[in-house]
């Protein structure tokens, strides 16, 4: 299980990885009061963070193409720099009172585009640090620690939002990106063969999207995120912190985040030692449980209700991550592996911004409660849209990933995190 960590690359990706997610955890609860500190609006709130999201979609098909391009710890390396800068100037904004909606709104869209360049590139790397056959403990000790740094970044997210305010939480979280820079600088993996071949991106763009529309379970999986993360974002990232406002608290809606995540290292531990034939059947299975959270803010918001919903959460949505990314890694060839991701975030997160910029004003029309729950009857629609999917239910976890014929041998989920994290799916996680 543990035989990854013996390769010195995959070991530079976990740690950069890491801690990209020890400062994912605290960004979405510090952004979400600080603008909600700055105007008390949730509409505000979706704007921000919908601005955002929609920057990362708009771009991410250009991120994919870069990402098969150039050697991808340049890509890393770069993007991280420029999101430690954007960081810093949204916490320097915030700590001075200078900060407003258009400056946030801004900034947001900058690190959106950071974000859509360096995802991609991330997703793709970690079958180029290990061999094949060590792919799917690979992803799973990847999710582990990501998950481990999510545990720290929600509690002290919320530590640092109730203590001393939003402002310095956004200033950890531009700290780590510049530590995470540093991380990948030590990721030694070679180029894509792909480079070397000097095509336009238009056609590299069409090469990506034939793979992707030529496996059904691909495209079938992408649709259904498209519907559960939009609900997610709303739901969690948005009506999420009002909801804990009025009722848990600051501090303890931190601690919800952060129990989502113990659940998801737990689940990590679990994914480790799975082998079953069907794998991404068992994993867009345990997607159901998406639907806990948004059922407790809706009809139970208690702490000892929204920690449980949160915890089972990420036991199943690592399920399906390391399922997913072990699919993706062993049937997508190596050289085109970051523009199928790039397609597949394009198409998981380019609802999120409606979600997200819409769910304020329903709330507002219909109540808190009934959205939530409506978006909890999308999230159990979509999931059993995927399992509808033929290919989706017999796909097998079988041969490692083969590189096309231009290309030597070589090998998801929810809202698009404020850092450089994990691919398309889920958006919680």
């Amino acid at each position: 299980m543990l035989a990854p960590l013996r390769y010195g690359p995959f070991r530079y990706l976990a740690a950069g990885r890491l801690i990209n997610m020890l400062g994912n955890g605290v960004a979405p609860i510090a952004l979400a009061f600080a603008v909600l500190d700055l105007t008390g609006s949730v509409r505000d709130l979706g704007v921000v963070v919908g601005a955002r999201s929609l920057a990362t979609v708009l771009f991410v098909l250009f991120g994919g193409v870069l990402a098969d391009r150039l050697p991808r710890r340049l890509v890393l390396v770069g993007s991280n720099a420029l999101g430690a800068l954007a960081q810093a100037a949204v916490a320097a904004l915030v700590l001075t009172g200078t900060a407003t909606i258009p400056l946030l709104l801004a900034l947001g869209t900058a690190n959106g585009i950071v974000s859509a360049v360096a995802q991609p590139a991330s997703a793709a790397a970690t079958p180029q640090t290990v061999p094949p056959e060590l792919i799917q403990p690979a992803n799973a000790l990847i999710r582990l620690g990501i998950n481990t740094g999510m545990i720290g970044g929600a509690a002290l997210g919320g530590l640092l939002v109730a203590a001393v305010g939003p402002g310095w939480g956004l200033a950890v979280d531009a700290l780590t990106f510049a530590l995470a820079a540093v991380a990948f600088a030590g990721l030694r993996i070679t180029a894509p063969t792909a480079t070397s071949r000097r095509t336009g991106v238009v056609t590299d763009l069409r090469e990506g999207w034939t793979e992707f529309t030529t496996r059904t379970w691909v495209w079938a999986v992408v649709l259904g995120f498209m519907v559960l993360n939009a609900a997610l974002a709303g739901g969690v990232n948005v009506l999420g912190p009002a909801v804990a406002d009025e009722t848990i608290g600051r501090s303890a809606w931190g601690v919800v985040l952060a129990a989502k995540t113990v659940g998801m290292v737990a689940g990590g531990l679990i994914a480790l030692r799975i082998r079953v034939r069907r794998l991404l059947l068992l994993g867009v299975a345990c997607m159901f449980a998406e639907s806990f959270l948004l059922l407790g803010l809706a009809l139970a918001p208690t702490f000892v209700v929204l920690v449980t919903a949160a915890a089972t959460v990420g036991v199943a949505v690592e399920q399906f991550a390391v399922a997913w990314d072990t699919s993706i890694a062993q049937h997508i060839p190596a050289d085109r592996l970051a523009r199928v991701y790039s397609y597949d975030m394009l198409g998981s997160w380019v609802a999120i911004p409606l979600g997200q910029v819409t769910v304020g004003p329903v709330a507002a029309a219909i109540g808190t409660r009934d959205t939530l729950l409506i978006l909890a009857t999308a999230v159990v629609l979509a999931v059993l849209g995927m399992l509808a999917s033929r290919d989706v239910r017999r796909l097998q976890a079988t041969a490692p990933a083969r590189a096309s014929a231009a290309a030597p041998a070589q090998s998801a989920v929810g809202e698009p995190d404020d850092h450089v994290a994990v691919p398309g799916k889920p958006a919680g996680g």
